[in-house]
C-alpha cells in the first residue's frame, strides 16, 4: 500500500456522534435548574455537549417566566428615583413657564390698555399720536 491510500482511508473515517433525543421530563427538569440559577447556561451546554440555541429553545418551551420575544426591563432603584426626580423637576419648570407666560401676558394687555388710555402708542416710539 502506499502513502496516498494510508491518507485517503485516514480521511474516510469519520467521528459521527450519535443522535440524541431528550425527554420531555428530562428537560422541565434541566430548565428548572437552569431557570433557579444552580447552573448557567454555558456550562450546561458544556456539560452535556448542546449547543446554547438549543437550550434557549428549551427554555422558551418549558419555563412558565421566560417566553420568546419578551423583554425584560432592569433598573436599579437609584435609576427609578433619579427618573422619578427628573420628572417632578419637568412639571416644576412646566409650572413655572406658564407662571412666566401669564406674566407676559398680563404686561402687554396693561401696554395695550395704557397705550388707549393715553392715546400713545407705548408699544412702538414711546412717542404721542398726531
Amino acid at each position: 500500500m502506499s502513502k496516498d491510500d494510508l491518507k485517503s482511508k485516514k480521511s474516510t473515517n469519520l467521528n459521527i456522534r450519535p443522535r440524541r433525543i431528550f425527554s420531555t421530563e428530562f428537560k422541565r427538569q434541566k430548565v428548572a435548574e437552569l431557570t433557579s440559577g444552580k447552573v448557567s447556561i454555558a456550562n450546561f451546554s458544556k456539560l452535556w455537549g448542546i449547543r446554547t440555541h438549543i437550550v434557549y429553545r428549551w427554555i422558551y418551551k418549558y419555563s412558565p417566566d421566560y417566553k420568546k420575544g419578551t423583554t425584560m426591563v432592569i433598573q436599579l432603584d437609584s435609576e427609578a428615583t433619579k427618573t422619578q426626580a427628573l420628572l417632578q423637576r419637568i412639571s416644576e419648570l412646566e409650572r413655572t413657564l406658564g407662571q412666566k407666560q401669564m406674566v407676559i401676558d398680563f404686561n402687554e394687555k396693561l401696554i395695550e390698555i395704557a397705550s388707549k388710555e393715553l392715546e400713545i402708542d407705548i408699544k412702538k416710539n414711546f412717542s404721542p399720536k398726531p
